[in-house]
């Protein structure tokens, strides 16, 4: 089964939730601007499968991907671009750049999730990026990250999820308390007992929620706001996400900070 499996499917069958991501980009949006947005950035896009879900929602909508690797974009033109409409293929685009240096018109919202932008591990480097996040947007532009945390997220270990035909781990390989330094892996096993060993790898730096507000404010941002997961009557996260000045000290938990222009 892992010979047969394709990892990038696998990957947004677990980890991301598009139809969500782009309720809540369009919703804050929102509250905050009082009008629609109509123009995205996806960064560190991969697939470009919240690209291509934007300009399905609307007729108006349009994108722009970006990712430094041809491979996996030339993946998400293939099975994601290429099933759209023809006119939603038109408000498209996916360009192989740097994200760094990257050049494109202003947009609404632009978005790195998936805490893809902590591969910029030195403080530097990550000021720089959030400077021309905010460059590329519109003036009234709105700039959104997602983090993780929690006392669990500092520990070497697995954590497996179950799905209908396999399942998904994650894996922190290792952690490194004085530099911050993290390396993460995502594995896919099988009821055959086959494994997809070191799907996904990564290297980036366990960025601290103070210290992301802290620097996008250095790199011009206005009062960035954190968005803290609410809770169902058992204690579980319920997938709302609020405006929040302080959070809980759980194992774990995931924010999204949205940085107005």
């Amino acid at each position: 089964m892992a010979q047969q499996a394709d990892r990038h499917v696998l990957y947004e069958r677990s980890v991301q939730a598009v139809d969500f991501e782009v309720e809540f980009l369009e919703k804050t949006y929102r509250e905050i601007r009082g009008r629609r947005p109509k123009t995205l950035r996806e960064d560190f896009c991969g697939t470009a499968a919240a690209a291509c879900e934007w300009v399905k929602t609307h007729r108006d909508n349009r994108a722009v991907a970006v990712d430094i690797d041809p491979d996996v974009l030339q993946w998400g033109r293939d099975n994601h671009v290429a099933k759209l409409k023809p006119a939603a293929r038109k408000r498209i685009r996916l360009k192989n750049a740097n994200v760094l240096d990257v050049r494109t018109p202003p947009v609404d919202m632009l978005v790195a999730f998936n805490f893809s932008y902590w591969i910029f591990e030195k403080r530097s480097l990550l000021r720089r990026y959030f400077e021309t996040a905010r460059a590329a947007l519109k003036k009234n532009g709105v700039f959104f990250i997602d983090a993780y945390g929690g006392y669990e997220s500092f520990e070497e270990q697995e954590e497996e999820t179950e799905y209908d035909d396999f399942t998904y781990v994650w894996d922190q390989a290792l952690y490194d308390p004085i530099t911050g330094h993290a390396e993460c892996h995502i594995h896919f096993r099988f009821p055959d007992g086959s494994e997809l060993d070191r799907a996904f790898s990564y290297q980036w730096r366990l960025w601290t929620v103070p210290e992301l507000l802290e620097l996008l404010v250095e790199a011009g941002f206005r009062n960035p706001v954190v968005y803290w997961q609410g809770a169902d009557e058992d204690g579980e996260p319920n997938g709302d996400f609020f405006p929040a000045e302080h959070g809980e000290a759980d194992a774990a938990w995931i924010v999204y900070i949205v940085a107005a222009r």
